[in-house]
């Protein structure tokens, strides 16, 4: 063992580490914790409470920690990491987005953030999928007509939807996720495949994507995916004159952060016909409150952020959450660390 490899080691050996886990998370990462616990000095505080902790536990819960292993209902800004405390080393978050810490903080103080992609690709991407066809295809809609008694005589008209085939896909971020919505698509007929982002992406040849402007995706495509992260750049990226550039027979998909849309414009454009249908698996706020118009509106599918709802990719990302926490403990390189 090198030297320097032996001091972090010792370090982590010799000083104990205290940890807080800030929610109910699955059992293989709980196991692997524990199993570091009982290997040195870690003292683990797990949240045993079904819901989030409040504001005020989470302050109180952080203080003298040197670690937080949080999810994206935690918000881990300037104030927490006050109240934690300079001892703090590590931030790991069991979620691919982190605009719900503020990473910049974090490195004013030598804390270090970890995240976790890559795991949950196939889920958000079939999810994503999913949540297109049944926007496309007005499923919610056929299935209330069975529920509450008004399906009625087969009509050549009746429930009409957008289908796949022929048509021209934009994704907007064609990053992991981006590129397995692609993908998955490509074997349904669809013509075209635009995306748009900071540049030119050489694997998108895999899927014969076209890289286009903002806007030239806008104006070109039958379906907008938002696959995009949530940055001072991207936030509100889809607001009414954006829906104005749309076609009116566009169906606007968004599974990446409900921050990159401006729900009142995106209310009004269903309303108004600006666009025909939007299918969400993000919202701002998350939960949607139940009277919120974009729940009433027929053409507006709203799931409750279950992109990565899946039991291999949540044990999958609540233990790479759990490597991170404890190679940032260590002083080691971590699986995925956020970098600014």
């Amino acid at each position: 063992m090198r030297f320097s490899a032996f001091r972090r080691f010792f370090s982590f050996m010799s000083t104990s580490n205290k940890v807080f886990v800030s929610r109910k998370i699955p059992q293989p990462a709980v196991d692997l914790l524990r199993a570091a616990a009982s290997d040195a000095r870690l003292d683990i505080d797990f949240w045993t409470d079904e819901n989030a902790p409040s504001r005020a536990d989470l302050l109180r819960r952080v203080r003298g920690v040197h670690g937080i292993y949080c999810c994206l209902t935690e918000k881990i800004d300037a104030e927490l990491l006050e109240a934690a405390g300079d001892q703090l080393k590590i931030v790991s978050t069991m979620s691919v987005g982190y605009d719900h810490v503020d990473v910049r903080a974090c490195v004013e103080r030598a804390v270090r953030v970890g995240n976790t992609p890559g795991v949950l690709t196939d889920a958000t991407a079939d999810l994503t999928v999913a949540l297109l066809l049944a926007t496309a295809r007005r499923l919610p809609e056929a299935m209330a007509t069975v529920r509450d008694g008004t399906w009625g005589a087969w009509s050549p008209f009746w429930m009409l939807g957008a289908g796949l085939r022929f048509s021209t896909v934009g994704v907007v971020g064609l990053g992991r996720i981006g590129m397995g919505v692609a993908k998955r698509l490509r074997p349904f007929g669809v013509s075209r495949i635009l995306y748009s982002g900071r540049g030119e992406k050489a694997e998108a040849v895999e899927v014969g994507g076209e890289f286009v402007s903002f806007s030239e995706l806008l104006r070109i495509s039958d379906y907008v995916i938002a696959c995009c992260a949530l940055t001072d750049e991207t936030r509100e990226l889809f607001d009414y004159v954006a829906f104005e550039q749309m076609k009116r027979s566009a169906v606007f998909v968004n599974t990446s952060r409900g921050g990159v849309v401006n729900q009142d414009d995106l209310r009004r454009a269903l309303e108004t016909g600006l666009i025909r249908a939007a299918g969400l698996d993000v919202t701002t706020p998350e939960p949607l409150p139940p009277d919120h118009p974009l729940v009433h509106l027929p053409n507006c599918v709203v799931l409750p952020h279950i992109g990565s709802s899946e039991m291999k990719t949540r044990e999958d990302m609540a233990t790479l959450a759990a490597r991170n926490l404890l190679a940032g403990l260590k002083g080691e390189p971590m699986p995925s660390e956020v970098a600014l």
